[in-house]
């Protein structure tokens, strides 16, 4: 695959599009993880509404952006530029809350391109460390984010009461860090 990929920022004005792109990535990647009903709460009501997405992408600590292969978009973006993970100093870590790449891209040099957008990214902004949570049992990624100099740092269990229909051995998460 090509992986010449178009990296844009998007500002409040591109919400639906971004809506519509995370739910087309997020469904193919963690049915598994869900009870019944579980996949649809979290795409429509927890982390993809439109109205959740506008107001990230009106708060300037939040950075969006969606990668594209000949114009077609095949993957998204969501950086904090000061973290706000405990345990990390805010002003000199960046988070990566959110990695996400089309299913069919995957292991075809998109995500280390990603990663490399975001290494850069973080050194533009004077970081010294990127951080970002991932679930325990992904093993997939976990070995991408090894791979790209990340390591474990801490875990914790997503909460019973917020992610409910999340089934409970999924809800095991790390935080990893990698140092610039």
């Amino acid at each position: 695959m090509n992986t010449a990929i178009e990296i844009i920022q998007i500002d409040a004005s591109k919400a639906q599009v971004l809506s519509d792109l995370a739910k087309k990535i997020y469904i193919p990647h963690y049915p598994y993880l869900w009870e019944q009903g579980g996949v649809d709460w979290y795409i429509n009501e927890y982390a993809y509404p439109v109205a959740k997405i506008e107001a990230e992408l009106k708060d300037p600590n939040n950075v969006h952006f969606i990668a594209y292969l000949n114009k077609e978009a095949i993957g998204y973006l969501k950086i904090n530029i000061n973290t706000a993970a405990k345990s990390f100093n805010p002003i000199t870590t960046l988070e990566l809350e959110r990695i996400y790449i089309d299913i069919d891209c995957i292991q075809k040099g998109v995500g280390s391109a990603l990663m490399n957008f975001v290494k850069q990214l973080a050194l533009k902004y004077n970081k010294k460390e990127i951080m970002l949570k991932a679930m325990d049992s992904a093993e997939k990624a976990l070995q991408f984010y090894k791979k790209n100099g990340f390591e474990i740092k801490d875990s914790f269990r997503l909460s019973d009461t917020v992610f409910a229909l999340i089934k409970p051995e999924f809800r095991g998460m790390y935080i990893l860090s990698c140092q610039l």
